[in-house]
């Protein structure tokens, strides 16, 4: 006998996710992982930009290429998706309708589009004050780059994050780098995530909804962290440092024979190991080098001295050196060797779920690990209005009338 599932956290919260591409999309996969009905509306015909982000594209079974791109497929799974045009006039009134029986509304237009829809929180909320509404934009709902569209690379500029991000100056490579993933994005989706669980918290409480503005700004700016705070509280304005650690040395990547290696050497009788396991044990003894604070006033002797040495043997040898020595160490990975890392594959990292073109689409797992309502893998990521007829029905409309809103164009 079967043991039945015990219910999500989120069961029986439904969210209509009128957003798209990263930030809205990341938020409300995170909402729908952990047990969230979300109805994702799109574009008939089009559907969310990320679908034509590629290549690469999902292949069927056959081997063809499908519409399916890498990049939507990665932050749109557990969701349905109906296709409507939300630029007509039934097209807003069927999202009005919807609305009425959901609890939480996510977009991510720009400031005012809402608003000549009729789909802004104050429409929607008079309708239904228990709803929860949460807006993802650029720059927030006021300021005076409110109405700017936002992209990730801009606000990773624009709020100091390449600032400190690259090569030092005057070194080789030297400038302002964007992070490789788009972190603005997934971070404002995370803290979206956050705040509607507030919300939602709250309204059990309360019994109000509440309106929720994020903006990728705000986001890129409160994660400065400690840079952000060493600029606000002591005056200094923080430097690009490339792989090193301003305060702490050695403490970066070094290039090994066949790889990099991460070295994190982070007290002075981790370092004194690692002069044995380098050969120089004299570097241990060197008043220059013995104590942190001497490591770090003289690094630009002692690093490109460990950087010789480190050429000569093997990324495998200095890790399992390192290792047993007890000093911090890592490869640095290309995304195959990830995937391949056995500490990943124990924490089941990539999971695959079956989809309509393809049998177990491989998916990078979500990191949330509930004991008792764990996150479940229910469906992939859906087809562009996979679930239109579905969806409508469940909300109670006859066939006849979704026949004749698809005959009209409204929905697809």
């Amino acid at each position: 006998m079967n043991t039945p599932s015990p219910p999500q956290s989120l069961a029986g919260v439904r969210v209509l996710d009128l957003s798209r591409v990263l930030a809205g999309p990341w938020c409300t996969q995170t909402l729908a992982d952990l047990g969230a009905d979300v109805i994702k509306i799109e574009r008939p015909g089009h559907g969310d930009d990320t679908r034509g982000w590629g290549p690469p594209f999902l292949r069927d079974r056959e081997g063809r290429e499908t519409a399916e791109s890498s990049y939507y497929l990665c932050a749109n799974r557990n969701k349905r998706s109906l296709a409507v045009d939300i630029a007509s006039p039934a097209g807003q009134a069927l999202i009005r309708r919807l609305a009425r029986d959901c609890d939480v509304v996510v977009e991510n237009f720009k400031v005012g589009d809402m608003a000549r829809y009729g789909l802004d929180a104050e429409s929607l909320r008079t309708a239904d004050p228990r709803l929860i509404y949460c807006s993802i934009t650029g720059y927030g709902q006021h300021g005076p780059y409110a109405r700017r569209p936002g992209y990730d690379f801009a606000v990773q500029g624009l709020g100091g994050l390449m600032s400190v991000t690259g090569e030092r100056d005057g070194l080789p490579g030297a400038g302002p780098q964007k992070v490789g993933v788009a972190v603005a994005d997934l971070f404002t989706g995370m803290y979206a995530t956050v705040a509607i669980l507030a919300a939602l918290r709250h309204r059990d409480a309360t019994g109000e909804g509440q309106v929720i503005d994020m903006a990728l700004l705000d986001a890129q700016v409160a994660m400065l962290a400690n840079l952000g705070s060493q600029y606000l509280v002591g005056g200094s304005v923080p430097e690009r440092m490339g792989n090193g650690h301003p305060s702490i040395v050695p403490y970066q990547a070094f290039e090994a024979a066949d790889g990099h290696v991460i070295l994190a050497v982070g007290n002075d009788a981790q370092f004194a190991r690692f002069c044995v396991i380098a050969e120089h044990p004299e570097w241990r003894d060197d008043p220059r080098f013995a104590r942190n604070a001497d490591r770090v006033r003289n690094r630009e002797t002692l690093v490109p001295l460990i950087a010789s040495v480190m050429r000569n043997r093997p990324r495998g040898d200095w890790l399992a050196a390192l290792e047993t020595a007890g000093i911090p160490c890592s490869p640095v990975n290309a995304i195959d060797e990830v995937f391949a890392d056995p500490q990943v594959r124990a924490r089941g990292l990539q999971v695959a779920i079956d989809h309509p073109e393809q049998d177990a689409l491989p998916m990078v797992a979500s990191p949330l690990r509930l004991s008792a309502t764990p996150v479940r893998y229910r469906s992939a990521p859906p087809m562009l209005g996979q679930h239109t007829d579905e969806v409508l029905r469940e909300f109670g409309w006859p066939p006849r009338e979704i026949d004749d809103l698809r005959e009209r164009g409204v929905i697809g």
